[in-house]
């Protein structure tokens, strides 16, 4: 798309034609976790501006649109065309975009005499945000409009339900033709993955009825891009596994969800910046961080305990301590002993064909920028962990959630106060009241109530989750989570000495077992065809057959080597968000 929607040609040394990229904000957060400003640069986007912003004409420059089929956006091409922004526009709408509204830009385009300049349109079919290669989840502008709470409110209209699963199967339809597979679709009978199944099976079935233009066929498909065969898609409902969205976490990506602003990839963090001694109060200034496929630290261990983590981003600081008198060296050689880092790392590789100082210093110091990163994000995931007692929180809760035997009393951990803060609380409490074979009594929920409210809790999610649990059949049978979960391994070895980064005086070593979640088991069974009453019960789609005739599916191949796991999320919720949804679902 970037190259005017042709493959861009692989090893060439010509300049890429320079050109502007518009999009409106749902373009903007599809791009975002994919490319940086720099790689932006080097396929010739100049400019990259949102599409209801105030634009200068560039009459001399191409012009790419990226954005949503909406009426205001529509208005706003056309607006464009008019005021001869551009010397040409490919216009690429994200999804796809309907009859009426193509030929409100053809008129536009007509009586603006601009018929030649608008070179291309297409259809993307893009409606998702890829957050990591086998991650991605449908939106982020409007994820309000079909979140949990949404579909989950009591007083929702069937009109209302229809337009959030039209909205959700437009982006899995556009998931399945970047993917160029039809899947095989199973889901739960009688909740919201149903209606969704049978709207995307309807929608994939007619796209490939009509054989000339289905996304399905030909060379559209980029052959031998995606070359496994069918995949298995399982559709669930949230409501199946209420808990571990609520659960407290111990791995790096999970805890940085949980407890810092973490967003389409991004972290942001408020830093407090040194102030003189005696002088006013430190002011704080927020600084973000991308977290990219790039970064191997990140790639190797965000699933790791935290525990390890700290170790590692302090044994890589070691190793570069060990380099920076080389950095030195390497600076003074190039007389840029001042030069601010950011300026260095933009010397064109041109000059770096002069000596090899100047092409392992930038090497070097983009090593020392992802030490500095990780130092200063572990160091705030490290704060949360120590200042709410996170380690307590996690063990505790696998251990509810494993149904082994507790150490202490629930009561305990929400009357302490220096443990976490009100909404822990509330989360421990939940995920107590959600994993137990039975409910608490009327007197022994007084009490914890009480101690709960005393605690500084809001208690509307508690009011939610008790009707919720009242209303499912999961009451008879609460989803299973699987075994013990934790064991706490000796002391930190590395980071427990004195010069470390990381005080962890005080935090368990808390390593993870193995053990499955709903969903993962859920999907266990269904991949492997195994019989289990959890999911005998799931519908059977497949769009591809002319009936929807049961077939065994034979091309399924058994082993789990080869198998590939995509996730995908209607929404990404943190805990808090989550909790502030159960809220208002509680207060009404």
């Amino acid at each position: 798309m970037l190259n005017f929607n042709t493959p861009p040609l692989k090893n060439t040394t010509a300049e890429p034609v320079w050109k502007v990229l518009i999009y409106d904000r749902f373009g903007q957060d599809i791009i975002s976790p994919l490319l940086s400003v720099k790689e932006l640069r080097d396929m010739g986007i100049t400019l990259h501006l949102l599409l209801h912003s105030d634009r200068d004409p560039i009459p001399d420059v191409p012009a790419i649109y990226f954005v949503m089929p909406t009426e205001e956006n529509i208005d706003r091409i056309c607006q464009d065309l008019r005021n001869q922004l551009y010397e040409s526009y490919y216009l690429n709408f994200i999804s796809a975009i309907s009859r009426s509204k193509l030929e409100d830009i053809a008129s536009a385009a007509l009586a603006a005499n601009a018929v030649n300049q608008v070179t291309k349109v297409f259809d993307q079919y893009l409606n998702f945000i890829t957050l990591e290669d086998d991650m991605f989840v449908l939106c982020n502008q409007n994820k309000e409009q079909i979140s949990y709470h949404a579909i989950n409110k009591p007083d929702i209209m069937d009109t209302d339900m229809e337009v959030i699963m039209d909205t959700i199967v437009d982006s899995l339809f556009c998931f399945f033709v970047t993917l160029g597979a039809v899947p095989i679709i199973r889901c739960p009978r009688g909740n919201a993955a149903e209606m969704v199944a049978v709207k995307l099976d309807k929608k994939l079935r007619e796209n490939l009825r009509d054989a000339r233009n289905s996304l399905f066929t030909g060379d559209t498909m980029g052959a031998g891009q995606f070359s496994f065969q069918r995949p298995l898609f399982v559709l669930a409902d949230r409501n199946l596994d209420l808990a571990t969205p609520l659960h407290h976490t111990w791995t790096y990506q999970a805890l940085i969800h949980d407890v810092l602003d973490f967003h389409l990839n991004r972290v942001t963090l408020e830093e407090s910046l040194g102030s003189e001694a005696g002088a006013r109060p430190k002011k704080k200034t927020k600084k973000s961080y991308d977290l990219t496929a790039a970064d191997q630290f990140w790639q190797k261990h965000k699933g790791s305990p935290f525990p390890e983590v700290a170790e590692s981003v302090q044994e890589e600081l070691d190793k570069y301590r060990a380099q920076e008198d080389e950095v030195k060296r390497l600076k003074s050689i190039m007389g840029l002993e001042g030069e601010d880092e950011g300026a260095i790392s933009m010397l064109s590789d041109n000059t770096a064909k002069l000596t090899s100082a100047v092409s392992s210093l930038p090497e070097l110091l983009e090593k020392k920028r992802l030490i500095d990163l990780h130092t200063n994000v572990a160091t705030a995931v490290l704060d949360h962990i120590k200042s709410r007692k996170l380690d307590v929180y996690f063990e505790y809760e696998e251990k509810l959630m494993s149904k082994s035997t507790l150490d202490k009393s629930l009561l305990d951990i929400i009357t302490d106060p220096d443990a976490g803060t009100p909404e822990d609380k509330m989360r421990l409490f939940l995920i107590f009241y959600i994993t137990a074979q039975q409910p608490p009594s009327e007197g022994d929920l007084e009490q914890y109530k009480k101690a709960l409210i005393d605690a500084g809790c809001d208690l509307s999610p508690l009011n939610y989750i008790k009707q919720w649990k009242a209303f499912t059949k999961m009451a008879t049978t609460p989803a299973n989570y699987g075994n013990s979960g934790v064991k706490p391994m000796g002391l930190f070895s590395r980071v427990m000495n004195t010069g470390s980064q990381f005080v962890m005086e005080g935090v368990k070593n808390l390593v993870l077992k193995q053990h499955n979640l709903p969903v993962t088991r859920i999907l266990d069974n269904l991949m492997d065809m195994k019989s289990n009453p959890e999911t005998d019960d799931y519908r059977y789609f497949d769009p591809k057959m002319l009936r929807g005739k049961y077939q065994n599916l034979v091309d399924y191949t058994k082993a789990k080597q080869g198998k590939r796991v995509m996730y995908g999320c209607s929404e990404l919720f943190s805990a808090a968000q989550f909790m502030k949804q159960l809220s208002q679902l509680g207060q009404k």
